[in-house]
């Protein structure tokens, strides 16, 4: 071969090769294209199977037959209950065994099985409407320097509230029995729910609002279980600040 035809050989064969690698690129980036696409398909198919998980559950859920609810009457020796179901009569059934032995007291709210009554669950205690109306503040965002004035009555406040939370040692140390709660009095408009929500934010406490209009119920001992509930939702919430508005009504 003469040197003319060496090198229309050379450049053919540069040319195929550039062909060649041109298309090799082309076919790892289709790779790489493909693979990623394979990936994603893989964590879409996991995410789609736990879907169908999750909604069989539901379904599960759903369809599972509905409880009664009732209250715990007695304990007896043998681990059985003795529970008064909404329907009235009471009746001596068996607890679940995946329920904790030191829920199951008496008055306990609990879940009952339709067919054979066993309790299957503790509910958490029913609290009044009026009581879960309260207005809950679990951080009110009002502190000192929100309040104009009233020096001494915020001196006294955080002798008689702030400091028995806040350092309960000292007090203890001291033997003195801090206060349970203090009154607020003056007209409407003189600063006292403002600093009851100052008390509240400086001692990280749940602020909770309840209008003593409400205590007054038509029969009798209704004004007393609602303060009940109140003190029950107040502990739930604890550390909490119960501030009773307008308790001269």
């Amino acid at each position: 071969m003469d040197d003319d035809q060496i090198r229309e050989f050379s450049e053919k064969m540069s040319e195929r090769i550039a062909s060649l690698e041109d298309r090799n690129d082309k076919l790892l980036e289709t790779a790489r294209r493909v693979e990623g696409e394979k990936r994603y398909a893989e964590t879409e198919l996991g995410r789609l199977q736990k879907e169908i998980r999750r909604l069989k559950q539901e379904l599960d859920r759903l369809k599972s037959p509905p409880l009664i609810i009732g209250n715990i009457r007695d304990i007896l020796a043998d681990s059985r209950v003795v529970v008064k179901s909404s329907t009235g009569p009471d009746f001596i059934v068996n607890a679940a065994d995946y329920i904790a032995k030191e829920n199951l007291v008496v008055g306990a709210r609990v879940a009952l099985n339709k067919q054979t009554l066993a309790v299957m669950g503790v509910l958490p205690p029913s609290l009044d409407p009026i009581v879960t109306g309260a207005e809950i503040i679990e951080k009110p965002p009002v502190t000192y320097e929100d309040v104009g004035g009233l020096e001494v009555q915020m001196r006294e406040l955080r002798e008689a509230v702030e400091d028995p939370l806040l350092k309960p040692d000292l007090y203890r140390k001291v033997g003195i029995e801090p206060p349970k709660g203090v009154l607020l009095v003056g007209p409407p408009g003189t600063g006292k729910t403002l600093l009851a929500k100052a008390v509240a934010n400086r001692t990280q406490a749940t602020f909770i609002r309840f209008v003593g209009s409400e205590l007054v119920q038509k029969y009798i001992g209704e004004g007393a279980r609602l303060v009940r509930e109140l003190f029950q939702l107040a502990r739930e919430k604890s550390p909490s600040i119960v501030f009773i508005d307008e308790l001269d009504s």
